[in-house]
């Protein structure tokens, strides 16, 4: 495959590598970008109620949101040493804010306007006792 260059081409060629202009680099920009668009925050709920607990996060959500944080960190323990028992969210398989926290900010309908979605924790991050939330951009 031969392809001809045309005069005109050879020219602008020519023009660009002579010009002494700077160009900007834009694989260097985009990763300025990436980097202010990841925002962490980590909040722990060790040793709240659940009442607290569900207030404290809520507020907290909407604070991350609106200061352009991405991912949030919850901690809530895996409820291994809880002692109340009359809890409904309490027994030797649940504990109370691993279980409570998601459900209240899934029933919340304005916070699950700026969530994109819940998952699970990497072992890292506090494993079967957390669970990230991803925010969506304001």
């Amino acid at each position: 495959m031969n392809k001809k260059i045309s005069e005109k081409d050879k020219q602008d060629w020519q023009n660009f590598i002579s010009n002494n202009k700077k160009l900007s680099n834009k694989d260097l920009n985009l990763e300025k970008n990436q980097d202010k668009k990841k925002i962490e925050k980590i909040i722990d709920l060790h040793g709240f109620s659940i009442k607290i607990a569900n207030q404290v996060i809520e507020k907290f959500i909407i604070e991350c949101f609106e200061k352009d944080v991405n991912i949030i960190t919850v901690i809530t323990g895996k409820g291994l040493r809880s002692k109340n028992k009359e809890n409904p969210y309490v027994s030797e398989d649940l504990s109370i804010l691993k279980y409570s926290v998601p459900d209240y900010i899934k029933s919340n309908q304005y916070l699950m306007k700026i969530i994109k979605k819940i998952e699970g924790a990497s072992i890292k991050d506090g494993g079967q006792g957390a669970f990230y939330i991803y925010l969506k951009n304001r």
